[in-house]
This record gives C-alpha cells, sequence and structure tokens, in this order.
C-alpha cells in the first residue's frame, strides 16, 4: 500500500450493514457508500456503480481490459473488483479514510493485487503521470453525502491531464447540495463539450457523466455492437448495456438567462 499526503484526522467512522444478503459501507451515517452481494461478490449490486461502467461503451470491444484503471474513493470497492478482475486491467485505488480501506479488504473483497494508495485524490492527481490513464471512476463523498468532495474547475483539468488518448472518466454526481448543472459545466471546461455525456438519473436521484479525452464517438450501429458485447461478457454481473444506449445524452450548455427574455 501506498500513501500520498493530506490524511485528515478527523475521518468519520465505518460501519458494515447486511440486508437480504446484501452487505453495505457506510460512513457514520445512513447513507449507503458502497454494497456488495455476499454470495456474488463480483456483481454490480447499485444502479449507479453499474452506470459507472457505461464509460465500456465508448471504447472498441477489442479494447476492453487495456490500460491502466484507476478509481478515486474506494467505497465497497465494487468499481476496483470489476476492473481488476473481470477486465484484468493494472488497477489503482485511492482512498483517504485508511479505515475504509481496511474494511474493504475484510469485508468487501479489496482485490490483493490492486494498488492501494491511501491520501487525498487530489494530491494523487497532482503528481500522476499525464496521460497514463485510460479508465477513471470518480466517486467521492464524504459521510454526509452532500456534494461532491472535490468539484472544481481545477481538480476536473487534473483529471483531463491524466488520460491517455482515447481515455474516458465517469463522475458520479450526487447530494441534497450539489449542483448538477454547475457540475457539468466545470467538466465541459475542462474536456470540451464535445467531450460530455450524460445518463439519467437513478431513483436515488444519481446522475453519472462520462466525460473523454479525444474520444471519437461511433455510429449507432456500432455502440450497439460494443453493447452486445458488454452484455454478453458482462450481463450476468449486472451491465444491462443495451439500456444505457437509451438513456445517455450529449452535454447541452447552459442558455444564459438573458437569451431567455424576449427583446
Amino acid at each position: 500500500m501506498k500513501t500520498a499526503p493530506r490524511v485528515p484526522q478527523d475521518l468519520p467512522p465505518v460501519t458494515v450493514s447486511e440486508f437480504e444478503g446484501v452487505r453495505y459501507l457506510h460512513l457514520g451515517s445512513v447513507w449507503v457508500q458502497g454494497a456488495m452481494r455476499i454470495r456474488q461478490p463480483h456483481k454490480l449490486e447499485l444502479d449507479y456503480i453499474q452506470r459507472m461502467l457505461a464509460s465500456l461503451l465508448w471504447l472498441p470491444s477489442p479494447a476492453l481490459g487495456q490500460g491502466q484503471a484507476v478509481q478515486l474513493g474506494l467505497g465497497a470497492g465494487a468499481i476496483t473488483r470489476f476492473t481488476c478482475q473481470q477486465l484484468g486491467m493494472a488497477t489503482t485505488v485511492v482512498e483517504i479514510n485508511p479505515a475504509v480501506i481496511d474494511v474493504g479488504l475484510q469485508w468487501f473483497h479489496l482485490p490483493p493485487m490492486a494498488e492501494v494508495v491511501r491520501g487525498d485524490a487530489a494530491d494523487w492527481l497532482a503528481q500522476a503521470e499525464h496521460g497514463s490513464v485510460h479508465l477513471l471512476h470518480v466517486d467521492l463523498y464524504d459521510h454526509e453525502a452532500a456534494a461532491p468532495v472535490l468539484d472544481s474547475a481545477d481538480f476536473y483539468a487534473a483529471c483531463h491531464a491524466v488520460l491517455a488518448q482515447g481515455g474516458l472518466m465517469s463522475v458520479n454526481l450526487f447530494g441534497r447540495n450539489a449542483s448538477f448543472a454547475a457540475s457539468v459545466e466545470r467538466i465541459a471546461a475542462a474536456f470540451g463539450g464535445d467531450q460530455v455525456w450524460s445518463l439519467r438519473p437513478t431513483r436515488e436521484g444519481n446522475t453519472v457523466v462520462v466525460a473523454g479525452r479525444g474520444v471519437v464517438l461511433p455510429g449507432r450501429d456500432e455502440l450497439s455492437a460494443r453493447a452486445a458485447v458488454i452484455e454478453q461478457r458482462f450481463g450476468a454481473l449486472g451491465l444491462p448495456a443495451r439500456k444505457w444506449l437509451r438513456m445517455v445524452r450529449p452535454y447541452q450548455p447552459a442558455v444564459p438567462v438573458e437569451f431567455l427574455i424576449p427583446a
């Protein structure tokens, strides 16, 4: 395990609950920060976690599993398990709370082959090699789950910088104090408006945004073929790729208020 700087001391306690065969991770509150089906640990239990992997649609099918995967915010480790064990990618996870890492190893099958960095995600991005990451998953929330912990223009610019050409970032946007429109505007400023897409919100209110670096979006037939490959390989684990095609919307810039007022 590696360590990055800035690990605060006032981190929330980590607790685990179980209900109807599913194990849940909590950070000192009732909010669910991750989940794993106990008898099927490789199944992606939460809807928004499944949608975080919709970025696979933007990759040519032969490229699935190639390159480096990075997860910022461990949670219950579902994405790390998937990229490391199902896709076979070299995988790094960055988590600021050492208790989350300990619980992941003990209760959530955190893969021993994954590189675990204990520290702040912004610090990790600052020292990471530019152009080295092919899949970047960002899911950064504290115990209050009110808004993303890191959501600035500088943060998204750093995410863009570490992506390889053709690389993809998925971000979970959720929280009672979060502004989806403002967050997407910051992502579009860093990646370019033609490189940003969002999926329909889940029933719980999670909206996943996918952003690419130099990604060329293929036609509908090719996307459908990619979705079929994903479902054939991973459908039993909870990846409904054909449904994603009906959920994806391209970025639409906000219309300035003055343009809505008739002259």
